[in-house]
């Protein structure tokens, strides 16, 4: 089976929530935020950095 660049490079929602939940962690923890926002609640500043693609998180998966 053949993947596109577009399809292979998208996570599962369930890839995601564990990068966003991670990321939140790491902020909750006194990691310093990589976008400028005013949010204040770790979650949300975790989802934003995500949209941005700022999160510096890799998944590997077995092929």
């Amino acid at each position: 089976m053949v993947f596109l660049e577009k399809e292979r490079d998208k996570y599962t929602k369930y890839e995601k929530a564990r990068i966003i939940g991670a990321r939140a962690l790491q902020i909750a923890a006194g990691a310093p935020v990589l976008i400028g926002t005013k949010e204040i609640d770790p979650i949300e500043i975790a989802m934003e950095e995500f949209k941005l693609g700022g999160i510096p998180i890799t998944v590997k998966r077995e092929k």
